[in-house]
């Protein structure tokens, strides 16, 4: 397998033992941690630290690092702030640091006021080539002079580069433009002297890493308390309105006060926190909160019934609950039995007099969010030590049988995934930076949309609110114009969906243009070229409604939580007119363990290489016949870093099931590809036999089965009395009115649905791709159902990332299985 593109490999493979262990294939991480995987800075100690450094100067309990005082006061005078400066503060205030810091960019921004339509990123300085060993400062002339290898940040004066030498010799700037002598000796057109610059000494690079990270942190503290952290839509007469935003220092404010209330009540660190609710400003509060005094945040999701929230508090032991007003009532239904460990109620809004008669009926404290905010007034609570081996969180998986899992998550599981992220959207330069902005609709207590505020509240960067409401989140689309869009595939089908109504709606010439201009983008980014650079012209005047759709300023499209159908990829990639990219991770990895590159068309229908933060392996699969060590790797995908779990929560026997060795076995089987991209192929439980004694792999037959265009969804079925396969199939409205229209198929779409001839389509496109695919006779669907409502949580026939609940689809559809057997045999 070709390894020289986006993975390295640093351990080889392993064959397996008869009897014993399976084969294993060689460890791989990604190109990008090829030296190493980055480190956060020391003092970066937990999930608080990350809020802290973005939001205001910290109270005198928190620790600041000495040795960056004196840049401080440079700043506040306004005076340069070289790399110079830096490098002799380093020297005055050295400090051992960790010998695998590389050395860390300077802070900058990206281009323009947020508000363009497509903002630009200004490249970093490439590294410098410093001596390692330290030295005191030189200051001679003469060395001036040699040292042309300089930086500096951005001041009020504006960005200056660093100098080079030309091809002549003659020294210029990056722009190209040359340095002129003065009196003083060189220096920059309209700039500083280079005799009023503090000179460059070497120094130890490691500890020059350590400071630029950390720099980084109290410089953000101190320049991020005005940046719009949380809004929401105002309402105005009953109608939304523009978003309001609180900043950075007021949402400190507020969670200081919050933090002192929970300590008045007698809750401590250790103790347990529960969340439940829509994604709110609240929500992120009350989070670092918790994240602030230590207390185990545990989000309550907010689309499981009371059965699985009762479970929660009474297994987490929750003491405290933070809710949203109108889930209240849901909370209460946990009583009697919750009220053994919950004691506190804490309402995001207002409580009633029914509420509060119901809760003190329960013998639970109650309160509104500005009576609970009112406890701390006056008062002053130390926040406790915090290190990263503490627990940050327990996550609840919603599971796809039995009691949800409680994930433990620490400190350093979050910081180390935030810092992999950080690397690797710098590396594809695509940082994040202040001026980005966030739409919060996926829900908070999944690690996917959790992690992903985390990153932005780590870059000080905005994030807005959407009002809970799926059908009008095109309308908060609008307004907030987000820059970062993430997505589950199901969002992403019916924004393709919609477009291919509209498609089909529109005349002959606009269907033309807009086919002629889809497949004259398509090739050229086939060809290689950026999506932006493919075909500009029809951006602006076939594709632009699409983007504008979106806001009008996103650039990165993130789709995860479940398998996106690579035809819909390939679309959104063309049309969006941003990188559409397809990652993949489990609560128990923390998230981000995969992602797409961004213009890599051949990575459609892959959910990329591995992010700089994990080392991957395949292990082999004999009973479903893959093997790690084949021409074309395949096998259990297992994950070893930082970012893994501590185990699952008083449940040690189900930890050392998928916790073997220092690897994380996911369940996930996958297939390298020759660039380093993984696909997942298939699920390592979800296998069963026919009578025949052959083992059918339902989970790859699924996502072989979904490229028919004509269904979204597709649930395979079979068992070990019965010798071929039957599914049920959720038909897309589109296509099958559209075929219904061309054959003569008359009636509403659920009459098209029971027609025979629609079940005899769909079972022959089933045929063309098994043939396509040269899939085994045993393999082919006899029989199908076709269902005109999707799979939905209500029915509790997915779970809230999506995935299919195998045994509540077998018990929902028993008679329509029953049905479909029955009739093939007769």
């Amino acid at each position: 397998m070709a390894t020289d593109r986006f993975i390295v490999e640093v351990e080889k493979g392993k064959e397996g033992v008869d009897g014993g262990s399976p084969s294993v294939g060689s460890v791989y991480r990604s190109i990008y941690a090829k030296d190493g995987f980055p480190e956060p800075a020391d003092d970066l100690l937990s999930c608080w630290d990350i809020f802290r450094a973005s939001a205001s100067t910290p109270p005198e309990h928190h620790q600041r690092d000495p040795r960056s005082s004196e840049l401080r006061s440079r700043q506040a005078s306004n005076e340069p702030i070289t790399r110079g400066a830096l490098q002799a503060s380093a020297l005055r205030n050295q400090k051992p640091a960790k010998a695998n810091l590389k050395e860390t960019p300077f802070p900058e921004t990206r281009a323009g006021d947020g508000g363009s339509e497509q903002a630009s990123t200004s490249r970093k300085p490439p590294p410098l080539n410093m001596q390692a060993a330290p030295s005191p400062p030189v200051t001679s002339r003469r060395t001036r002079r040699c040292s042309t290898n300089r930086a500096t940040v951005r001041d009020s004066g504006g960005t200056r580069g660093r100098t080079r030498r030309s091809m002549t010799g003659r020294r210029r700037r990056s722009d190209g433009k040359p340095l002129r002598r003065t009196k003083k000796g060189l220096r920059r057109r309209h700039g500083r002297s280079r005799a009023d610059r503090t000179p460059v000494p070497k120094t130890d690079l490691t500890s020059l890493s350590f400071l630029s990270l950390s720099f980084k942190i109290d410089l953000s503290a101190e320049k991020s308390p005005d940046n719009p952290m949380l809004g929401r839509r105002e309402i105005v007469d009953g109608k939304a309105g523009k978003y309001v935003w609180q900043t950075y220092k007021e949402v400190y404010d507020i969670v200081i006060k919050l933090g002192n209330s929970i300590r008045t009540i007698g809750v401590g660190k250790g103790e347990k926190c529960g969340i439940y609710g829509a994604n709110s400003p609240e929500w992120i509060i009350s989070m670092e909160a918790c994240n602030a005094h230590g207390l185990y945040c545990v989000p309550l999701y907010d689309t499981l019934g009371a059965g699985a929230i009762e479970f929660i508090i009474c297994h987490a032991e929750v003491s405290l609950a933070f809710s949203e007003e109108k889930k209240i009532s849901e909370l209460l239904k946990t009583a009697p039995n919750s009220t053994k460990y919950l004691k506190n109620i804490v309402s995001f809004g207002e409580v009633s007099n029914v509420q509060r008669a119901e809760a003190e009926r329960h013998g639970l404290s109650i309160y509104s969010w500005d009576q609970f905010l009112k406890l701390g007034e006056g008062k002053h609570y130390e926040l406790p030590e915090k290190k990263r081996s503490d627990i940050c969180t327990i996550m609840y998986t919603s599971g796809t049988t039995g009691d949800p899992k409680g994930v433990l998550l620490t400190n350093e599981s979050i910081i180390y995934l935030l810092e992999g992220v950080k690397k690797l959207l710098k590396t594809i330069n695509e940082e994040l930076t202040s001026k980005d902005v966030y739409l919060s609709y996926l829900p908070l207590a999944h690690i996917f949309d959790r992690v992903i505020e985390e990153l932005f509240i780590y870059e000080a960067a905005s994030i807005g609110f959407w009002r809970g409401d799926v059908k009008i989140l095109v309308e908060d689309i609008a307004a907030l114009k987000p820059t970062i869009f993430c997505a589950v595939p199901r969002v992403l089908e019916r924004i393709y969906n919609g477009l291919q109504q509209k498609l089909s709606d529109g005349g002959f010439l606009k269907k033309t243009l807009f086919n002629f201009a889809f497949n004259y983008k398509h090739n050229n980014m086939v060809k290689g070229k950026a999506h932006e650079q493919a075909a500009p012209i029809f951006d602006k005047i076939v594709f632009k409604k699409v983007k504008e759709g979106l806001g009008g300023r996103v650039r990165l499209i993130l789709s995860g939580a479940a398998p996106l159908a690579a035809h819909i990829e390939s679309f959104l990639r063309v049309v969006a007119c941003a990188h559409v990219l397809q990652g993949y991770g489990l609560t128990e990895s923390c998230g981000g363990t995969f992602v797409s590159i961004p213009n890599e068309l051949q990575m459609l229908g892959t959910v990329g290489p591995p992010v700089p933060n994990v080392d991957i392996r395949l292990e082999s699969v004999p009973e479903m016949g893959y093997d790690a060590l084949a021409s074309k790797p395949r096998g259990e995908i297992c994950i070893r870093g930082k970012t893994l779990f501590s185990g699952y929560y008083k449940r040690e026997d189900l930890t050392q099931e998928v916790f073997i060795d220092g690897w994380l076995h996911t369940g996930d089987v996958g297939e390298w590809q020759p660039d380093g991209a993984m696909k997942i192929i298939d699920r390592k439980k979800n296998i069963f036999k026919l009578s025949q004694g052959e083992y059918v792999a339902v989970e790859n037959l699924e996502n072989i089965y979904s490229h028919v265009a004509a269904i979204e969804s597709i649930w395979v079925y079979g068992n070990s009395y019965e010798s071929y396969l039957v599914a049920v199939v959720c038909p897309s409205k589109i296509q099958i009115e559209h075929w219904a229209k061309e054959h003569n198929v008359s009636g509403d779409f659920e009459t098209i649905c029971q027609n025979q001839k629609t079940k005899e389509f769909i079972l022959g496109e089933f045929n063309r791709v098994a043939k396509d695919k040269k899939l085994k006779g045993f393999e082919l669907i006899k029989g199908v159902h076709l269902d005109t409502v999707p799979f939905d949580m209500e029915r509790d026939l997915i779970t809230p990332s999506y995935k299919k609940k195998r045994p509540q689809l077998l018990k929902y559809y028993q008679k329509e299985i029953d049905e479909m057997y029955n009739k093939t045999k007769n």
